[in-house]
């Protein structure tokens, strides 16, 4: 076969087997995602918050340890100035000591000096007030002493306070950063809604607390007495009345922004009753008190883990400061899924130990 005719065949040969070699399948058309239920898309949403407002206390919660940790290292750098001032003094109080005893210093003792002594009486005396000035010396070397171990104490303790405030700064940091990630999954997912998904939502998460709110009240478990508040739940539930229409914004406490327990720390605050800041710690350091036994002023905590609260306004309602793009207002109690209940201004109870007074309403 010559190589023309060779070339020929291998060309035909490639040709046919072009030809004859299978198509392609066509690529299937990929599967459109199911969407999502009005039900789903709040479960979602709402976990969003929670996560977003349990980040936020979370961040609370080391904001005031900084702050803690701030005062403690102004204070230790204030004592730590003024001993050091006092150890100048000191020091010089020694010096002039040590002068005074090379000026008069003898190589003749006392007791020879007392035999050759004009007058012995006078030479008794004498001695008195030179003990008096060695016991005087002795008692500035030891208090001088005393202050260059507690000014050395003193730095120690600086330094290592302001190492642990150097920490909470970093982790602050780290969980605003936290904080602000939760929020944009929320955005996130509220521009993803149509108008028509936002309003079905909207209706979804109303019609779901007004079912909540109506069994939860039913039920009697909020008791059937109207119970008056007491003098300092009045204050604090006016400071709390006035901050009505006030957006809610995460780690704030006053006075134009508010977050959850931003809120009720400073209304109880204004009352003269001090609280912890932190809804957890509100929870854990708070006496207890039974959802059927609530008076006006009260907190009332939600979710398992406390991440939020707000403040009992009587006939089974609350005012809080519910979450980001929200404002402070009135809401039933059972808006959120209930924990219980605390009384700021009842110290005569310990906090319980166990959630006790928990609700089994879990709201929407």
């Amino acid at each position: 076969m010559s190589g023309r005719l060779l070339r020929l065949v291998c060309t035909a040969a490639v040709a046919a087997g072009t030809a004859l070699a299978p198509l392609p399948a066509a690529a299937a058309p990929e599967p459109q995602p199911r969407e999502r239920s009005v039900a789903e898309l709040l479960t979602d949403l709402q976990r969003l918050y929670q996560e977003a407002e349990e980040a936020t206390e979370t961040y609370n919660a080391t904001a005031e340890k900084l702050k803690a940790k701030r005062a403690e290292v102004n204070r230790l750098d204030a004592a730590l100035s003024e001993v050091r001032l006092s150890l100048h003094d000191s020091r010089g109080a020694a010096g002039r000591l040590a002068r005074q005893q090379y000026q008069s210093s003898t190589d003749i003792s006392p007791y020879v000096r007392l035999l050759l002594a004009r007058d012995p009486q006078h030479a008794i005396e004498q001695g008195h007030v030179i003990g008096q000035l060695a016991r005087d010396r002795a008692r500035t070397v030891g208090r001088l002493t005393g202050t260059e171990r507690h000014a050395d104490e003193l730095a120690r303790r600086g330094r290592k306070a302001l190492d642990q405030q150097l920490t909470l700064a970093a982790r602050q940091k780290k969980e605003r950063d936290a904080v602000r990630a939760k929020l944009h999954g929320v955005e996130e997912l509220l521009a993803s809604l149509s108008a028509e998904q936002f309003t079905a939502l909207a209706e979804f998460e109303e019609k779901g607390v007004e079912k909540a709110q109506r069994e939860l009240t039913t039920s009697g478990a909020l008791g059937e007495e109207a119970r008056k508040p007491s003098r300092a739940g009045e204050r604090a539930l006016r400071y709390a009345r006035r901050q009505l229409g006030k957006p809610y914004e995460w780690g704030a406490e006053g006075p134009r922004t508010y977050d959850c327990s931003g809120l009720t720390s400073k209304a109880w605050a204004s009352a003269g009753t001090p609280i912890p800041r932190t809804s957890q710690q509100q929870w854990a350091r708070l006496p207890r008190v039974p959802l059927n036994r609530l008076r006006p002023g009260d907190l009332v905590l939600y979710f398992r883990g406390a991440t939020h609260v707000a403040m009992y306004v009587g006939k089974g309602e609350v005012i809080e400061a519910p979450r980001t793009g929200e404002r402070i207002r009135v809401s039933p109690i059972a808006a959120h899924p209930l924990l219980g209940a605390v009384r700021p201004d009842d110290r005569s109870q310990a906090p319980a130990t166990e959630a006790t007074n928990a609700s089994a309403f879990s709201g929407s």
